[in-house]
């Protein structure tokens, strides 16, 4: 089997998702692009490929169970096993009209919110465990947030948002828990507020510093921590 480990980085077409795959690519990996725009993935493509990275592209939308399993498949074809899952693909969801305020929270906005950022990842973590299995250290990296931290409480109140990403990071654990006798390493990571569209580009950091302590999960020796929260600094309070 061929021994260039790869790396299936979702939502990566753009923003911090494309800094992963970027930052991983340039350290020797084969990146499959993952994302549901056929243009944006393909553009991603060959923006990686310019910068001599060996990437290709795969259809997915995380919200679907077909898209979720013909991209397992892809992969399989293609590369015959998985060494680095990044679960990046992620929404804000919609905050007019009070949308996002507890007191008003409209719960259909709960629950698109919840279908990408938790239920996406557990669709696309449990389909490609398989190929995750057949390789020597596979890494499992859940792009988190602070908003999501029940102690810092960061950000505005943004009532689908950050619980989603509470909730994200307790399934980041629950999945640690139970790999617990295996090589499979699973963590959450925290970019930072990072200047791309999701954040109306206010952030402070750039999405290749907020792709830093992605890459770095991606990467941990096999004696590195399991089911922790993490950011540039070290470990984020939960």
């Amino acid at each position: 089997m061929n021994n260039t480990k790869t790396a299936l980085v979702t939502g990566a077409n753009k923003g911090i998702g494309f800094a992963i795959a970027q930052g991983l690519g340039a350290i020797g990996f084969r990146v499959a692009v993952g994302a549901r725009d056929d243009v944006r993935r393909e553009e991603a493509v060959e923006r990686l490929r310019a910068e001599g990275i060996d990437a290709f592209g795969v259809a997915l939308d995380v919200t679907s169970d077909d898209s979720v399993i013909a991209a397992a498949e892809a992969i399989e074809r293609t590369a015959g096993r998985l060494d680095v899952l990044v679960n990046n693909a992620g929404i804000g969801g919609r905050t007019d009209g009070g949308a996002q305020d507890p007191t008003t929270l409209d719960l259909d906005v709960v629950r698109t919110v919840l279908e990408t950022n938790v239920l996406g990842v557990v669709r696309v973590t449990n389909a490609l465990l398989p190929l995750l299995g057949r390789a020597s250290s596979p890494r499992i990296v859940n792009m988190s947030s602070n908003m999501g931290s029940l102690t810092l409480q960061t950000g505005p109140a943004m009532a689908a948002y950050a619980p989603s990403k509470s909730m994200l990071n307790s399934v980041t654990a629950q999945y640690a828990r139970r790999l617990a006798d295996t090589n499979v390493l699973v963590n959450a990571a925290c970019p930072g507020y990072v200047a791309t569209d999701f954040t109306g580009f206010n952030g402070s950091r750039t999405p290749e510093q907020g792709a830093a302590i992605a890459i770095r999960l991606a990467t941990l020796p096999d004696d590195g921590p399991r089911g922790g929260f993490f950011d540039e600094a070290g470990v984020v309070p939960w």
